[in-house]
């Protein structure tokens, strides 16, 4: 271990040399006016303190976790005053380090001011870092029957190193099952492994079935917390003491009021509909986030189409129940809403909504190892009736209903097909195509009728019209390229092999329609997840630290540095680290130096690399000891509904880019609806109009009031009528998501006390701001209600008091106080209360830490984004393509964004090529999920004015 740390860069050692300790000193008030050169000598003394206090270790058990908390010493190094005085808050430090927000961030009059910000931002890296590392290795749950062997390990292997589980092996009735070994050793080989596979087997060799199509989703929360409701423990029974069910609090209520968008004129925007024809004069506020823009709100759409689904074909299951708007809290009673408080409200008693199909719901079995008693699976596990791997499922199918709506061009098979316009017929068949409809054989439901057949129909938008055609043309595109370079060189050697015939050399003429459509969706797959890791997510949290962590994901700390530095850290990852039996060494320092190469083509750079081996084919994966599916409370946090404005800001690129020059509805751009308006509007000015609008605030108060009243006739219910809002939260008790406190504390995070801690400290008290966020914490007093509490009750056991004592139902305060009923606010209604969060962050911290483990687990357990990521598979284009964001070399940006010299980025460059129209629009743009019109000013500011040529946009005289 020694060995492999010294060959670490020198910086990553000097920045582990200052790591986190939490500690219980209270923080010095700073002085009203510090002393830029005082606060930083203070802080280099700080440094040296906490570099002499030493390395803090991982967590041995769960209930002593980092909690993203350092001690005063680390504060003080890496943020000086300001972030001394933030430890008193139950929110992670790091978001007050120098260098960790915009301009104001980095200090001024200091003896240096690149230090600071450099320990500022290292400081953070470190923290995220020691953060990934514990929850690999505390919240791994796997439901579907490997759980007993992640705990006690397997013949001499502890279980967080394993490799293997019978659980992952095919069963007799799937048609491969002979294939890959049938009732032997299974490994996938031959075809099977060529390329991804339609129901999403055999992307482990070794496990065939993880993370296919009907396996169940995992949990990322111990399977005794999950379903509070059920009260399956002491410690829960005396968290919520009874107070919860699947409809207490009423979910429709809670909705109406902490959900709605507030209106100035309600008359404008009617109720999210608009005027008719889509009318200037229509007007629907919504809480705007100056930083990302709607294609953003319609691309997380199109990922979750893509990994995750609890529906089968657009339905559940055949019974239907209540979603609320029957009771509310009066002195901490429930009583009857009245008509009165009804039609106050705006709720529906009469809506129903199809129950949530259960895979298995039967009394876990249990075992004991070491003397401590676990479930081995959750009280209910739900199918993921999607391919859990980021493989384009939504474009491309998985299953054998899916794959028929993804037509293939009858002219070219290794194309999708592509139709142009009655308007256009001469259009170029890639930049002028559009997708074809869904036709009365293909498989659907009656509310797809009329729109674009693709993968995974359901919840059909416009945005996702408009993601699903650019990537359809992104996928011809590359099949175009390719058939250029076979007639320039049709004897040249393709890269791409057959494992069942390795040696033989595939020619560029040689390869097959089927192949070569193979490549494509792997390009494309490959292509989405990069602009997902290194476009999207640095504009959705829009910062130093997580625009270096996220591209260290992808390209790693070094990995567009020296070359060979990489490949031997690379090395050492996959065949020391990723060999080993040892949980530590297979697990934790396994994550931390995979940070040096970057996860992506981890193992693909293998000297003896052979195509027929599962070794080298699965050499860069690793699992952790628990195999890849998404939990349920990933699916949790991925709620995003308050990021849709209820009107669409259409412009029209031939006129006046600038102008809007209608107000459609986004409900009406629904389903069928949407083919229609993608047609008559087009490509271009679709991505102009989702390229310039902002999208919404995910906080209180911000969802769009369409959801709150969307028809369905589908639904089989008086009112055929649904509170998105509300089912949000039925879904989330449904799957058993634990409430927002145990969470946290679940994830490593600290806990809140009451509802006061909700509160921003940071603003002023006279602010309309603060104003605002008082009035939202009344309410949640209002609806989840008060208790008084028996010190005598412990609540939890996945975390400790500061003091290391037991947290128990007074949570800090006084045996016998009325405290808030904290502990049973809905998760998805407290992270939407977070008020306080990292700068440019559009979403909560605990929201964050979710993504912060399975960010990376979906590129760690993938081998198509690791050791499978070569030209065997991808063709040496593909790979060229995927590395250098498209066909030829890379193109750098003008300038240097935040201070940084990068390429310009996939996402940007497949608008480029695709929808060509854009070119001068697109221009001036860096990152394509940041409002396009937008001055993105120095670093990292998140001001909301106008970059050269938009001064007239109206969108910036709001």
């Amino acid at each position: 271990m020694k060995k492999a740390f010294m060959k670490l860069p020198l910086y990553a050692i000097l920045a582990l040399a200052v790591l986190p300790t939490v500690t219980g000193f209270a923080a010095n008030t700073p002085p009203a006016k510090p002393d830029p050169k005082k606060e930083e000598a203070d802080a280099l003394l700080a440094c040296a303190k906490a570099v002499i206090s030493g390395i803090r270790p991982i967590a041995a058990t769960r209930d002593v976790r980092f909690e993203g908390k350092v001690s005063e010493a680390n504060a003080l190094c890496r943020g000086g005053y300001m972030s001394e005085q933030f430890r008193l808050t139950p929110w992670v430090d790091w978001g007050s380090y120098w260098g960790t927000g915009d301009m104001s961030s980095l200090p001024s009059g200091f003896i240096g001011t690149k230090g600071p910000a450099f320990r500022g931002v290292n400081g953070a890296l470190i923290d995220l870092e020691f953060q990934r590392v514990e929850l690999i290795k505390f919240n791994l749950f796997d439901n579907a029957g490997t759980y007993q062997d992640f705990i006690a390990g397997r013949s001499g292997t502890s279980g967080q190193a394993l490799k293997t589980w019978p659980a992952m092996r095919l069963p007799s009735t799937d048609p491969n099952y002979q294939a890959v070994g049938g009732d032997g050793t299974q490994v996938c080989k031959g075809d099977l492994v060529r390329s991804r596979t339609l129901s999403g087997i055999c992307n482990d060799v070794v496990n065939p079935l993880m993370g296919s199509a009907g396996t169940p989703f995992a949990r990322n929360v111990e399977f005794e917390t999950a379903f509070p409701e059920l009260g399956q423990t002491d410690l829960t029974r005396n968290r919520h003491a009874g107070r919860l069910g699947l409809l207490t609090p009423d979910p429709q209520v809670i909705s109406r009021v902490l959900l709605t968008r507030k209106q100035s004129s309600p008359d404008a925007c009617k109720g999210g509909f608009g005027l008719p024809g889509n009318s200037l004069d229509a007007n629907c506020d919504y809480q705007k986030a100056p930083f990302f823009n709607v294609l953003a709100a319609y691309w997380i759409q199109f990922m979750t189409h893509d990994w995750f689904s609890h529906m089968e074909e657009g339905h559940n299951a055949l019974q239907y129940i209540d979603v609320g708007c029957k009771v509310k809290l009066v002195n901490n009673v429930e009583v009857p809403l009245t008509p009165e408080d009804i039609q106050q409200l705006g709720c529906r008693p009469d809506d129903k909504v199809d129950d949530s199909y259960i895979r298995d719901n039967s009394t876990p079995a249990s075992f004991t190892v070491n003397g401590k008693q676990y479930m081995a699976r959750a009280a209910k596990t739900f199918n993921n009736n999607n391919t859990a791997w980021w493989d384009a499922s939504q474009i491309y199918g998985y299953d054998d209903n899916s794959v028929k709506r993804a037509k293939r061009d009858p002219s070219d098979p290794a194309k999708l097909l592509l139709q142009p316009l009655i308007s256009t017929p001469n259009a170029d068949p890639v930049t002028g195509g559009y997708l074809p409809t869904l036709q009365p054989g293909d498989p659907q439901q009656p509310q797809w009728a009329g729109q674009e057949s693709v993968g995974f129909p359901d919840n059909f938008t416009i945005g996702l019209s408009f993601l699903h055609n650019l990537f359809v043309r992104e996928h011809n595109s590359f099949v175009t390229e390719f058939r250029k370079q076979a007639s320039l060189t049709p004897t040249k050697d393709c890269g791409l092999r057959n494992p069942s015939n390795p040696n033989h050399v595939i020619r560029y003429q040689d390869i097959t329609p089927d192949e070569l459509f193979a490549a494509a969706r792997l390009v494309v797959a490959a292509e989405i997840a990069k602009i997902h890791t290194t476009e999207w997510t640095p504009q959705l949290l829009y910062n130093e630290p997580l625009y270096k962590g996220m591209n260290a994901n992808w390209d790693g700390l070094i990995g567009t540095g020296d070359p060979d530095v990489s490949r031997a850290l690379a090395d050492i990852v996959t065949h020391s680290f990723g060999k080993s039996k040892d949980s530590e060494a297979a697990t934790q320092w396994y994550s931390v130096f995979a940070s040096g190469p970057g996860i992506f083509g981890l193992g693909s750079q293998a000297k003896h690399y052979d195509i027929t081996k599962a070794d080298s084919i699965n050499g860069g994966v690793n699992h952790f000891g628990s195999p890849f599916n998404f939990p349920e409370e990933f699916v949790s946090v991925y709620r995003l509904h308050p990021l849709i404005p209820d009107l669409l800001e259409y412009r029209d690129l031939a006129k006046d880019p600038n102008q809007i020059v209608e107000k459609i509805a986004v409900i009406n751009t629904f389903e069928g609806k949407e083919t229609d308006a993608m047609h008559t509007g087009g490509m271009a000015n679709w991505g102009l109009t989702l390229g310039r609008q902002r999208l919404g605030i995910l906080t209180l108060h911000n969802h769009p009031q369409f959801m709150q009243n969307i028809l369905l006739p589908r639904l089989d219910s008086p009112t055929k009528q649904i509170d998105l809002a509300a089912l949000d939260i039925i879904r989330d008790r449904e799957h058993g998501v634990p409430r927002f406190n145990e969470f946290r504390r679940q994830y490593g995070l600290r806990q809140l006390t009451s509802y006061d801690d909700f509160m921003d400290k940071t603003i002023p008290l006279d602010s309309d701001a603060h104003r605002q966020q008082q009035e939202a914490i009344n309410q949640l007093r209002q609806l989840y209600g008060t208790h008084t509490c028996d010190a005598s009750k412990v609540i939890t056991d996945a975390q400790l008091n500061t003091d290391g004592t037991p947290i128990n139902d007074c949570l800090g305060h006084p045996n016998g106080s009325v405290v808030d009923n904290v502990e049973d606010v809905d998760t998805v209604v407290g992270y939407l209360a977070e008020f306080t969060r990292p700068h440019g962050f559009a979403i909560s911290e605990t929201q964050f830490v979710v993504f912060i483990l399975n960010a990376s687990r979906r590129l760690f357990s993938d081998r198509f984004f690791t050791s499978s990521f070569r030209p065997e598979f991808y063709t040496q284009m593909g790979v060229d393509w995927v590395n250098h964001n498209g066909p030829g070399p890379v193109q750098m940006e003008k300038g240097e964004p935040n201070g940084h010299r990068e390429p310009i980025l996939p996402l940007k460059r497949v608008l480029l090529r695709n929808i060509p129209e854009l070119k001068s629009e697109l221009d001036p743009v860096i990152n394509a999920f940041d409002p396009w019109a937008r001055d993105r000013g120095l670093y990292y500011s998140l001001a909301w004015k106008p970059r050269a040529g938009a001064e007239s946009d109206s969108a910036f005289k709001q």
